[in-house]
């Protein structure tokens, strides 16, 4: 499902250079896709490759952090969750500014891979040691530490992902080329979380001598830390020198020009202030709840609800790997048969109905009890085919995201791909934050005890887990699809809109 390489290239020339003022001035025009070398598929690859790094600190503080501060090291369950909403928080009032200093960085590696490459060595250190407290902390000693660290990584990983990110719509301004790089980006963003996953729960996360459950083997949390760290650091690597070559190729700054804060501040608000983009503000708001909300329960209903052991969970998640390919394949076809908007509505709907659909079949009895081959099987194909849709789904809202920039383009006079990704990344930082809320409140509200083994959680407790969770996540997908509807640029749109620039350029 690929289209031809050469006619999704991005349409600049490359970047002549001036000496004037401070730094280098560069100068750039649109032309064919032919007068630049075409973006080859290692080069893809390679790019793809870089998600990587957000995709394994993202499973693991989705997934584990959650549950390892509360459950193992004892803090309690709001403490750590108000840890996590605070570190988003803090983090996420960076994003904006990080987006509009690389659409406006002036340097002799382009507007991108300065933050790149400076992101690296502490966000790396920083992911580290989240995963190694050290003992004897008091509850408010294990708050301040989570919190410091947490903010940390979170400020370092937006150093490195909304540059990366926002070099997509550079890479080509072809309508289905963006959704093939998006699902590069996408396929390794979550076989790289997935595998770390899958590696912890397999090799790290196992029972000892002294342990019975795996999921409270300390050790293996750190040993956990050291290999994630070093995943993180050889993604970002890859992506940044894979995609150094294409830097003459890509947008340069505007001209250097002196700017109070509140000009700064005045342009992104007036980027943002598009209609589209709201709308995908606000569904990416629900989206990212959801997937807050699901990844900080996942501990719970698969070792607590459906009594999953470690290796089960493992095995779960090693089916995320066939998820992955499907997501990719399919959200090619999306976008070239439906078009982006109705892609993700279509797979959004279903995910929606899917995500709780086994809590309610188990609530009236029809599914099989705890310990049976058939349940273990049914959850393993149904949460495969289930996260499937949702990867398809975020990649055609981000390539819809890179859609924007030609339109804003029209409007403002300017490229904005970093505000624009800087901004939807500041809106899952957020709602990841409100997800934790919303799991320690599903918690709170279920009477779950903190710290118990599965022998010593009342079924009462466990059943509030999922009952909860049923309108919680199938509220927060409904408010999701009722954002897309309202977004307006479809494939004929995209077309004008580039037809558009190259007129008044010419």
């Amino acid at each position: 499902m690929l289209v031809d390489e050469q006619s999704g290239g991005a349409s600049r020339k490359p970047l002549t250079t001036d000496p004037s003022a401070s730094g280098l001035v560069a100068t750039t025009a649109r032309q064919t896709s032919t007068g630049i070398p075409p973006l080859g598929l290692m080069t893809k690859l390679a790019y793809g490759f870089g998600a990587v790094a957000n995709g394994v600190k993202e499973q693991g503080y989705n997934y584990f952090l959650m549950f390892f501060y509360s459950a193992v090291m004892g803090l309690d369950a709001g403490l750590a969750g108000l840890a996590i909403f605070l570190a988003l928080i803090l983090d996420a009032l960076s994003d904006p500014l990080v987006g509009y200093f690389s659409d406006n960085l002036r340097s002799r590696w382009g507007r991108r891979h300065p933050f790149m490459y400076v992101s690296a060595i502490p966000l790396v250190v920083a992911y580290y040691f989240v995963w190694t407290p050290p003992e004897g902390l008091s509850q408010g000693g294990l708050f301040a530490y989570l919190l410091g660290l947490a903010v940390l990584t979170r400020t370092f990983i937006t150093f490195y992902q909304v540059p990366s990110t926002a070099m997509v719509p550079e890479l080509s301004d072809n309508y289905d080329m963006r959704t093939d790089i998006m699902s590069y980006r996408y396929f390794f963003g979550w076989l790289g979380g997935a595998s770390m996953s899958v590696i912890a729960l397999a090799f790290f996360l196992v029972p000892t001598d002294t342990i019975a459950n795996g999921y409270f083997n300390v050790e293996g949390y750190r040993t956990y830390g050291f290999v994630a760290s070093s995943l993180i650091l050889l993604g970002v690597l890859v992506s940044s020198i894979a995609t150094h070559h294409r830097i003459p190729y890509m947008k340069a700054p505007p001209p250097p020009q002196k700017k109070t804060a509140g000009k700064i501040f005045g342009e992104i608000f007036e980027t943002l202030a598009n209609r589209s983009f709201l709308v995908l503000f606000a569904a990416v708001l629900f989206g990212s709840a959801a997937t807050g909300v699901s990844a900080g329960l996942n501990h719970y209903l698969m070792g607590f609800f459906w009594g999953f052991a470690p290796d089960e969970v493992s095995l779960i998640q090693l089916s995320l790997f066939v998820s992955c390919v499907t997501a990719l394949i399919l959200s090619q076809i999306m976008s070239r048969r439906l078009g982006k908007k109705t892609g993700a509505l279509v797979t959004g709907s279903i995910a929606m109905v899917m995500t709780p659909l086994p809590y309610i079949l188990r609530f009236m009895d029809l599914l099989p009890q705890n310990g049976e081959d058939a349940l273990f099987y049914f959850i393993l194909i149904f949460q495969m085919v289930d996260v499937a849709l949702i990867i398809a789904s975020q990649i055609l809202m981000s390539s819809m995201i890179a859609d924007l920039v030609e339109q804003s383009e029209l409007r403002t006079g300017r490229r904005s791909e970093g505000v624009f990704f800087a901004a939807i990344s500041f809106s899952r930082k957020c709602t990841l934050g409100l997800g934790g809320i919303m799991v320690a409140l599903i918690l709170s509200l279920a009477a779950f005890p903190e710290g118990a083994q599965p022998s010593e959680v009342s079924q009462t407790a466990i059943d509030g887990v999922g009952l909860y969770f049923i309108p919680a996540i199938f509220g927060l997908w409904l408010g999701m699809l009722l954002c897309i509807s309202a977004y307006t640029i479809s494939r004929d749109d995209h077309e004008a809109n580039l037809a558009e620039l190259r007129r008044r350029e010419a």
